[in-house]
C-alpha cells in the first residue's frame, strides 16, 4: 500500500477526510441557502434560476458528481471512525458526564443520519418527483414548494431536519479547522463564528416552509 493510501486509511487521515468533504458541503450549502432567497423576490425569478442552472450541464453535472463524492467519502469517513471508537470500547460507560463537549458534538452521529434521510428524501421530493408526484410540475420550482410544503408533514420533517442540519454544521465548523491545523485544538470550544453561520443557513432554510404554512407564500 502507498504512503498516500496508508495516510487515508488511518484515524488521522480519515478525521481529515471528514473535515475537507464537509468543508465542500458546507460551501453547497450556504450557496443552496443563498439562491433559495429568490423564493422572496417572485416565483419568476426563481425559476429563471432554476432553468439557468438547468441549462448549465457543464456546471452543474460536475458539481453533482463532486457533491455525490463528498457525501460518500464523509459517511464512510464519520461511520467507520464510529466503528473503531465503538470496537475500541464496545461497552459503555456506566455513567458519562459531559465535561466540554457540545450537545451539537454529542448527537453527530444521529444528526448526520438524520441529513443523510434528509438528502434522499429532498431529491426524490423536490428533483425528481419521485416522492408525491400530484405537486410536482417540471421547471415551476415555486409552485413545487409551495404545494409541497402545504402539507404538513412535508414541513415537519423540513423543520426538524434543519435542526439537525444548525446542530450538525456548527459542530463541523467548529471541528474542521482543528482537524486540518488551521486552528489551534484547544481553543474554547464556544466560538460565535460558527454558531452565527450555523444560525444563520438553519434560519434561511426554515424560513420557506414557515412562510409557506402561515401564507405569506402562496400561488
Amino acid at each position: 500500500m502507498t504512503r498516500f493510501g496508508v495516510y487515508f486509511r488511518s484515524t488521522v487521515g480519515r478525521k481529515a477526510v471528514a473535515a475537507v468533504t464537509g468543508v465542500v458541503m458546507v460551501l453547497f450549502i450556504i450557496q443552496h441557502a443563498l439562491g433559495n432567497l429568490l423564493i422572496y423576490q417572485s416565483a419568476a425569478n426563481l425559476n429563471r434560476y432554476a432553468a439557468f442552472l438547468k441549462d448549465k450541464p457543464g456546471i452543474v453535472w460536475p458539481v453533482r458528481i463532486i457533491l455525490l463524492a463528498a457525501v460518500g467519502l464523509h459517511v464512510w469517513a464519520v461511520l467507520s471512525l464510529a466503528a473503531q471508537n465503538r470496537a475500541a470500547r464496545p461497552v459503555g460507560y456506566a455513567k458519562r458526564t459531559p465535561q466540554a463537549s457540545t450537545l451539537a458534538s454529542r448527537n453527530i452521529l444521529v444528526t448526520g443520519l438524520l441529513l443523510l434521510a434528509f438528502i434522499v428524501f429532498h431529491v426524490l421530493h423536490f428533483t425528481t418527483g419521485t416522492i408525491l408526484p400530484s405537486t410536482h410540475m417540471p421547471m415551476d420550482v415555486y409552485g413545487n414548494v409551495v404545494r409541497g410544503f402545504r402539507i404538513w408533514w412535508v414541513s415537519l420533517f423540513y423543520f426538524v431536519a434543519m435542526v439537525g442540519l444548525g446542530m450538525h454544521l456548527y459542530h463541523g465548523l467548529w471541528g474542521s479547522p482543528r482537524t486540518l491545523g488551521v486552528e489551534n485544538p484547544y481553543a474554547p470550544a464556544h466560538k460565535p463564528i460558527p454558531q452565527i453561520i450555523a444560525i444563520v443557513v438553519w434560519a434561511l432554510f426554515t424560513s420557506i416552509p414557515v412562510a409557506v404554512v402561515i401564507g405569506y407564500l402562496h400561488l
